[in-house]
């Protein structure tokens, strides 16, 4: 929280405020009642210039004289005295009290024989302003004495204490302004700090996901000032590094493809063709042999008849769907079939496979265990991959047996998504367990005839697999077979829930694990 930006920059605006507050009070407290006196003294100055500029109070109204002083006395809660060269009182501007009191403290300051503490501001030969304190109510007050050009003697004062009430009023004001202030600047900055930090802590966690690879994550906050803009352009570059990587995890895969093409091609064709005349010698010699019964009319009844002709066309079509599977082998080995690397998620395309294979299973009596919810993002060929789970599928029903049950699992663990197709059934025997990927290789020639099995399916998926550079391999287990594969997954992606099993097989079709072979 100390390092938060919303928490620094609501420090340093409290602290700034207070700041200002604090200086501000010492200033009113320390400073004012100096920068007061200052005033009353210049006011005192003013109010002698003024009225030391009448040269004869005879010639000058004495009402208008006497007007001004009492306008200046109530202005500056003044209180003043004026006597003629004779000592003889000519104006009072102040309470019936204080005249005597007034005079006789002018009398004493013009005939040097009053003993009060007095602190001299200002003195020249016409007038002396001071600070003095009456020696009777210990009051303060500011005074100024002296002589106008007329020879009339004067002294006016202002009493401290007014001025010190006033600071005092002042102080207490800002005290409570200080307080109310700072409470009501908290509310503000905390409010502005979260209004400007909450984009950036979005921006803060957009960042963090798209360095995982979330490329999902997308910035929602809005707005048209600088921190709008630069959320704007995390979003365009969120989705150009998500075409980037596809764009790069083809080409590299296909880089890889075209440095290993030139290599295997001429293997690949003389392997090829070696194994095509050895898989096509079977169904010509029987296609052949009825077609020649028919034409020489070994057996002239019907039915003998339709059985030849259902034996030449199931040949052809097994010598068809074994051409069609050859050819999508050698695209694949021969790397003409390039491989697209995008993001899917894996447990739907699992799922789709199933809900297709689901009718034949029936037609076997056998049922088909498939409870993933939980969505797997991988990247891969998506078509492809529908092509290896279709194989391992379709493998499992044509080899279940005993209880007939195929459980298909996915587990994401160390960055991959791991996939296996397990079925009820006798497992490979250990001598064949290495030859399976190899291409037109039948474990039971018997029974992959049977169900019009070509021996290429396993090698297609090799052939795939191979191509994206991912692991696959079989498992045994003394109750039937685990075809498995694995896939990069998207670790940027958030999972909606983490998987909290083992990834292993249900009690009643487990059983002891052979060591995995993986090509």
């Amino acid at each position: 929280m100390r390092k938060s930006l919303k928490t620094q920059i609501a420090v340093l605006f409290i602290g700034l405020i207070g700041f200002v507050f604090l200086a501000n009070w010492c200033t009113n407290n320390f400073l004012l009642e100096r920068y007061y006196v200052a005033k009353k003294e210049a006011a005192l100055q003013r109010i002698y210039d003024n009225m030391n500029k009448v040269e004869d109070v005879d010639d000058y109204l004495m009402d208008d004289f006497e007007n001004t002083l009492s306008e200046y006395c109530t202005r500056y809660n003044l209180s003043a005295i004026i006597l003629t060269d004779e000592f003889v009182p000519l104006l009072y501007g102040t309470e019936n009290y204080q005249k005597q009191e007034l005079q006789g403290r002018l009398w004493g300051y013009l005939m040097g024989i009053d003993k009060s503490e007095t602190e001299v501001l200002k003195e020249n030969d016409n007038y002396v302003i001071q600070k003095t304190q009456d020696f009777k109510d210990k009051v303060d007050y500011l005074e100024i004495w002296g002589v106008f050009n007329t020879g009339y003697y004067f002294m006016m004062r202002i009493p401290m204490e007014s001025i010190r009430d006033s600071v005092r009023t002042s102080n207490e004001f800002l005290g409570y302004f200080i307080v109310i202030g700072l409470a009501v600047s908290m509310i503000l900055i905390s409010w502005m700090s979260r209004k400007i930090t909450t984009p950036l802590q979005e921006l803060t966690e957009l960042s963090k996901r798209m360095a995982d690879l979330d490329f999902d994550a997308k910035y929602t906050s809005g707005g048209q000032n600088e921190i709008g803009q630069l959320g704007e352009h995390f979003n365009q570059m969120s989705e150009t590094l998500e075409r980037t990587i596809s764009e790069l995890k083809t080409a590299n895969n296909q880089l890889q493809n075209d440095i290993e093409e030139k290599i295997q091609i001429d293997e690949m064709r003389k392997e090829f063709l070696s194994n095509v005349s050895h898989e096509l010698k079977t169904p010509i010699a029987l296609i052949q042999g009825y077609a020649e019964g028919l034409k020489e009319c070994i057996n002239d009844d019907a039915e003998s008849r339709d059985f030849y002709c259902e034996v030449i066309m199931d040949e052809a079509a097994k010598m068809n769907n074994m051409v069609k599977k050859l050819l999508t082998l050698n695209h694949l080995e021969s790397g003409k079939d390039a491989i697209v690397f995008e993001r899917f998620d894996l447990t739907k395309l699992v799922r789709t496979v199933v809900h297709s294979a689901e009718l034949l299973a029936d037609q076997k009596g056998a049922k088909i265990l498939f409870e993933e919810t939980e969505s797997h993002y991988v990247w891969a060929d998506e078509f492809k991959t529908e092509e290896v789970v279709t194989n391992f599928v379709s493998n499992a029903i044509n080899h279940v047996d005993f209880d007939k049950v195929i459980e298909i699992k996915m587990k994401k663990e160390n960055g991959k998504v791991h996939t296996s197709v397990f079925n009820t059934g006798v497992p490979i025997p250990e001598a064949d367990i290495d030859k399976i990927w190899i291409k037109f290789y039948k474990v039971d020639k018997a029974r992959t005839r049977e169900y019009g099995g070509s021996g290429i399916g396993l090698s297609i998926v090799k052939a795939i697999m191979d191509s994206m550079h991912q692991k696959f391999g079989v498992k045994n287990y003394d109750n039937g077979v685990e075809f498995w594969f694995e896939l990069e997954a998207d670790n940027g992606r958030e999972m909606k829930s983490e998987m909290t099993e083992e990834f292993a097989k249900p009690v009643e079709v487990k059983g002891e694990k052979t060591e995995q072979n993986e090509p």
